[in-house]
Protein backbone atom coordinates (compact mmCIF):
# COMPACT_ATOMS: atom_id res chain seq x y z
CA UNK A 1 0.00 0.00 0.00
CA UNK A 2 1.23 3.41 -0.64
CA UNK A 3 2.23 6.10 1.74
CA UNK A 4 0.31 9.60 2.70
CA UNK A 5 4.21 10.60 1.34
CA UNK A 6 3.23 8.95 -1.49
CA UNK A 7 0.16 10.24 -2.44
CA UNK A 8 1.53 13.70 -1.95
CA UNK A 9 4.02 12.91 -4.09
CA UNK A 10 1.57 11.77 -7.15
CA UNK A 11 -0.45 14.98 -6.39
CA UNK A 12 2.52 17.07 -7.15
CA UNK A 13 3.92 15.09 -10.38
CA UNK A 14 0.00 14.87 -11.58
CA UNK A 15 -1.05 18.85 -11.33
CA UNK A 16 -3.26 18.72 -8.91
CA UNK A 17 -2.71 22.29 -6.98
CA UNK A 18 -2.38 22.31 -3.56
CA UNK A 19 -5.13 24.99 -2.49
CA UNK A 20 -4.91 24.30 1.50
CA UNK A 21 -2.35 23.54 3.52
CA UNK A 22 -3.44 23.26 7.51
CA UNK A 23 -3.57 20.03 9.47
CA UNK A 24 -4.17 18.09 5.80
CA UNK A 25 -2.91 18.85 2.46
CA UNK A 26 -5.95 19.43 0.32
CA UNK A 27 -5.71 18.82 -3.31
CA UNK A 28 -7.84 19.79 -6.54
CA UNK A 29 -7.51 19.11 -10.27
CA UNK A 30 -10.27 20.72 -12.88
CA UNK A 31 -9.96 18.29 -15.77
CA UNK A 32 -10.21 19.73 -19.54
CA UNK A 33 -14.10 18.84 -19.45
CA UNK A 34 -14.84 20.91 -16.17
CA UNK A 35 -15.05 18.08 -13.51
CA UNK A 36 -13.34 19.35 -10.34
CA UNK A 37 -11.88 16.40 -8.60
CA UNK A 38 -10.40 17.17 -4.79
CA UNK A 39 -8.63 14.96 -2.46
CA UNK A 40 -6.86 15.47 0.92
CA UNK A 41 -3.68 14.06 2.42
CA UNK A 42 -2.96 13.60 5.55
CA UNK A 43 1.03 15.22 6.99
CA UNK A 44 0.98 11.28 8.38
CA UNK A 45 3.49 9.03 7.46
CA UNK A 46 2.63 5.69 7.38
CA UNK A 47 0.74 3.67 4.67
CA UNK A 48 -2.80 3.98 3.34
CA UNK A 49 -5.13 1.43 4.40
CA UNK A 50 -6.39 -0.87 2.06
CA UNK A 51 -9.80 0.10 1.70
CA UNK A 52 -9.33 3.86 2.56
CA UNK A 53 -6.93 3.32 -0.70
CA UNK A 54 -9.11 1.95 -3.04
CA UNK A 55 -11.72 4.42 -2.47
CA UNK A 56 -9.15 7.56 -2.54
CA UNK A 57 -7.67 6.11 -5.77
CA UNK A 58 -11.46 5.13 -7.08
CA UNK A 59 -13.45 8.00 -6.20
CA UNK A 60 -11.20 11.25 -5.73
CA UNK A 61 -8.56 10.66 -7.69
CA UNK A 62 -10.16 8.41 -10.19
CA UNK A 63 -6.88 7.10 -11.54
CA UNK A 64 -5.81 3.17 -12.23
CA UNK A 65 -3.17 2.34 -9.81
CA UNK A 66 -0.56 1.40 -12.53
CA UNK A 67 -0.65 5.57 -13.48
CA UNK A 68 -0.55 6.11 -9.75
CA UNK A 69 2.64 4.01 -8.98
CA UNK A 70 4.30 5.29 -12.73
CA UNK A 71 3.86 9.16 -11.04
CA UNK A 72 5.48 8.52 -7.59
Amino acid sequence: MPSWKDLKRFCDHDGWELYKNTDHYFYRKTMDDGTLKRTKVSKGSGQIQSKLWRLILQHQLQVEEGYFNKLI
